[in-house]
């Protein structure tokens, strides 16, 4: 037997949580020598099924509408998915191993040797909509940030160091430093996922039960499956497959955000007269239309795209309803709209910093990004000097 696996005694059954790192080669060893010499009543997997699609028969993004996805405010959401994928890919490219080769190894031992299976892991959109929806603008900006800062300085992962993510301490250290960083984010990759992969597991039959799970959640199952033994928690899991509606104050800010600049300009108008008001207007139309530009130069959008972004900013900023993204996005594929070999090159130009700007498809969601997180900036740092010369 080997070392990363985890035996848990759960009265008569048995469940062997498999621990591994999902671009190591060591891995993908270690899932089929477990599962042949355990011979196991079920095998669970943590994936889902439109991961096993998506690693199996690929991703269909011809039939994605790129208007479509920014209008219901989605750019966001599929830009973090790509670049997640990003890293992931990259990771396997450098080590010669697929993302989520063990887990097809899992499925592939299972049939050969007529052991049923299970995708016990959430649905990925499911998990993807409420990370995003429990985190705030700004949040979302910095997870963004950080990711699309990991496909411009693409430092590489030896295979000693992805085997060393398997290590107890090391993945300790990982996630705290997630959790400080992003504990909303935390929350919901991590610790609802123990809990959903737990009680998916729990709930599989048979006595004997190999879960070939990501080495980061094998402690927090191993916990969760003691409590479920135990009758301590519900098998209940209604409440984390869902997506929570956005809360009153996420809904209210951007609005209370608007009528602040609004008020102050108001308030700069009975104090100076409509002076003070213009050299305020003034302020926030260049600080916020300039920021805008700024992220949308970065992003190397088209010069209409720029001078859309430096316009607009500073109307869409007190307009919740229309994003800056949105209108930079459109006229990005207005004039520069995705050709056949754009989609079909998805999977490989977003393992390069050059592919990302190259692709037509994922550059109209980097001209999204950046000219509204300049945009977002603009709005807070204009403020500043707007009080300012309030009180001068």
């Amino acid at each position: 037997m080997n070392e990363t696996a985890t035996r848990v005694q759960l009265g008569k059954r048995e469940i062997i949580l498999l621990g591994t790192a999902h671009v190591s080669k060591e891995s993908v060893v270690e899932v089929e020598t477990t599962i042949r010499e355990e011979k196991p009543d079920m095998v669970c997997i943590e994936i889902d099924e439109s991961r096993y699609n998506s690693l199996t028969k690929g991703s269909s993004w011809k039939d994605l509408s790129i208007p479509q996805v920014l209008r219901k405010r989605k750019g966001f959401l599929l830009l973090a998915n790509l670049v997640l994928s990003s890293f992931q890919k990259r990771l396997g490219l450098d080590l010669g191993v697929k993302p989520g080769e063990e887990m097809l190894k899992a499925i592939t031992i299972a049939k050969e040797l007529g052991i049923p299976y299970e995708f016990c892991d959430r649905e990925i959109q499911v998990t993807l909509k409420r990370a995003w929806s429990k985190t705030g603008f700004w949040g979302k900006n910095k997870m963004l940030a950080a990711m699309i800062s990991s496909v411009f300085f693409n430092e590489k992962l030896s295979a000693d160091e992805i085997e060393k993510l398997k290590e107890k301490s090391a993945l300790q250290n990982m996630l705290e430093e997630l959790a400080h960083f992003m504990p909303s984010v935390k929350t919901v990759l991590i610790d609802e996922r123990d809990r959903y992969l737990a009680t998916r597991i729990f709930l599989s039959k048979g006595d004997k039960i190999v879960a070939v799970v990501g080495a980061g959640h094998v402690e927090g199952i191993m916990q969760w499956l003691e409590s479920l033994h135990e009758g301590k928690v519900t098998e209940d899991l209604a409440e984390i497959e869902e997506v929570p509606p956005k809360s009153i104050v996420a809904s209210a800010l951007p609005f209370v955000i608007a009528f602040a600049i609004i008020g102050l300009m108001v308030a700069g108008f009975f104090v100076g007269g409509i002076t003070k008001v213009l050299n305020m207007l003034l302020m926030w139309f260049l600080i916020n239309g300039s920021l805008s530009a700024v992220g949308t130069i970065v992003a190397l959008g088209h010069p209409l795209a720029v001078i859309a972004a430096f316009l607009t900013a500073p109307f869409t900023s007190i307009n919740p309803l229309v994003p800056v993204g949105l209108v930079t996005g459109l006229i990005e594929y207005k004039f520069k709209k995705p050709h056949v070999e754009d989609f079909e090159q998805i999977s490989t130009d977003i393992t390069s910093f050059r592919g990302f700007y190259r692709n037509r498809f994922i550059h109209i969601l980097l001209v999204f990004f950046f000219s509204s997180l300049g945009s977002g900036i603009g709005t807070f740092v204009a403020g500043i000097p707007m009080i300012a010369n309030l009180f001068h």
